[in-house]
């Protein structure tokens, strides 16, 4: 079971507002998984959005999947804390032992997310990388794992600003 924030209601609107789910993949958040995943040597990274029933990937490094339901979805549980969340094995964790990506397929043993906070302070998604294996990130790939997602938020927003500006014109 995935728990839900407080703000729920707000929150989908913030992210309603960027008008970004279900759109096109855009070469600027590709680039940013694909470095991610390389610095934290793993196979996969996605840049998920959580919407009210599921997770949606705007970016993806390692996978063809492009949504999950919210139910098989690690990075809902991301969006509950302002810190990094970091589970060297799924299997472990109660939060996730149960879950249909680790419980069977793809086997998925490792997850690391960092929030994509807008500016009013709502955790839109997570950056995240995967692995097929547990394991632990070195202090230097957490930092840059949740850099890199201050820059994913800067690239959504600038995306948003250039659509207004279209819309203005």
């Amino acid at each position: 079971m995935t728990a839900i924030p407080e703000n729920e209601e707000q929150r989908l609107a913030a992210l309603r507002r960027y008008d970004i789910l279900d759109t096109e993949p855009e070469p600027a958040f590709d680039d940013l998984t694909r470095i991610v995943a390389q610095f934290c040597g793993v196979p996969m990274a996605t840049v998920s959005l959580i919407d009210h029933d599921r997770q949606w990937f705007k970016a993806r490094h390692g996978t063809e999947i492009t949504e999950t339901p919210l139910e098989a979805s690690v990075c809902a549980h991301g969006i509950l804390q302002p810190e990094l969340l970091e589970i060297e094995d799924l299997t472990k964790d109660v939060r996730t032992i149960d879950n249909p990506i680790v419980a069977g397929d793809p086997n998925i043993r490792f997850y690391a997310g960092a929030a994509l906070t807008n500016p009013d302070g709502y955790p839109l998604g997570m950056l995240c990388v995967l692995d097929f294996q547990p394991r632990k990130l070195s202090a230097v790939q957490r930092d840059l794992l949740q850099v890199m997602a201050k820059l994913v938020m800067r690239q959504i927003e600038l995306r948003r600003s250039l659509k207004e500006e279209q819309k203005a014109h």
